[in-house]
């Protein structure tokens, strides 16, 4: 089965050198300096990123049509949700750690040029799969209901990144030393070269984007096989993920319901692809369904928060 793909060799470089630039000008002008990201900061960010997302998004269904747009927009939607799980884990990657606050974004910002090269990898095998065995469907759809029942009963508190294999393998062959130096990720000491804690955590954030991506691949090809829509709205996810993360990072304790809200999306699209050749889904219906599915999670868990809060635990003044 042919893999039909609306992204020209034009479109695709176009695209690359785009978001080369953009986090060229993000890094070299705007966070040379590290420095500790405030709330309003973040949150302009992530307007920007979202901005330049749904503009994306826009030039799609204009030029495409408008079912390419609505593939855009469910898949970017998709990974968005995924994403903030993402920023559970680093948050508990940098508490682990003790990142200091300062150093954050750069950590953030290479382990995203790192997650790009991935994710385009495993796009562009999983577009060969696709294209070469039709029944590979039916395989990641079946993972990504089993990764949905699993997520629903998942419990937090089991995280444990420091016990990761490949983080335990590469703290036993590089050699590494305890303290931070600056924001660098080595060190030079008595003519030999160390990893600070910077670069122990950057591969922790690694590894990690690996166990998302293996997550968040499949359920994206259950919307489009188009590999330019599937690369474009897993990177505008991504750019968009280290300002969300210093948005979201205060309040995460907040998102009660956000973990039964993915384990819904990531059964619904794993269904999606099991049923594609009995009863296809339309992508409208599918937008729709995850849509409702995000948002009500949303209210549930401000609803929740408020509850917990209570008119009672207000301090009383004399």
């Amino acid at each position: 089965m042919d893999v039909v793909t609306i992204g020209t060799p034009a479109l695709w470089l176009g695209f690359i050198a785009v978001v080369v630039g953009l986090l060229t000008l993000d890094l070299g002008a705007f966070h040379r300096a590290a420095h500790v990201v405030g709330f309003r900061e973040a949150l302009a960010w992530s307007v920007l990123w979202i901005a330049l997302a749904l503009g994306f998004n826009a030039f799609l269904a204009g030029q495409y049509g408008p079912d390419r747009g609505l593939e855009f927009l469910t898949g970017y939607l998709i990974e968005k949700a995924l994403a903030v799980d993402n920023i559970f884990v680093f948050l508990v990657v940098f508490a682990t750690f003790r990142v200091p606050r300062e150093y954050q974004h750069r950590i953030l910002f290479f382990g995203i040029l790192g997650a790009l090269v991935m994710r385009a990898a495993f796009i562009f095998a999983g577009a060969a799969l696709f294209g070469r065995f039709s029944w590979v469907m039916y395989i990641f759809g079946a993972f990504l209901v089993a990764t949905g029942v699993k997520l629903f009963f998942q419990n937090e508190a089991g995280l444990h990144p420091e016990r990761n294999p490949v983080f335990r393998l590469f703290t036993r062959l590089v050699r590494s030393v305890p303290d931070y130096h600056g924001s660098r990720f080595t060190v030079a000491k008595d003519g030999r070269r160390y990893a600070t804690p910077m670069l122990l955590v950057l591969v922790c954030i690694e590894v990690t984007d690996v166990v998302f991506a293996v997550e968040s691949i499949p359920a994206i090809f259950a919307v489009t096989r188009d590999p330019f829509i599937v690369f474009t709205s897993n990177i505008f996810a991504i750019l968009g993920l280290r300002a969300m993360f210093f948005v979201l990072a205060g309040i995460m304790d907040r998102f009660h319901y956000l973990r039964t809200a993915l384990a819904l999306v990531l059964a619904f699209v794993g269904t999606k692809m099991l049923l594609a050749h009995v009863y296809p889904i339309p992508i409208s219906v599918s937008l729709g369904v995850i849509g409702i599915v995000l948002a009500s999670a949303a209210a549930a868990s401000w609803l929740r928060a408020r509850q917990l809060v209570g008119p009672g635990s207000r301090p009383r003044h004399a």
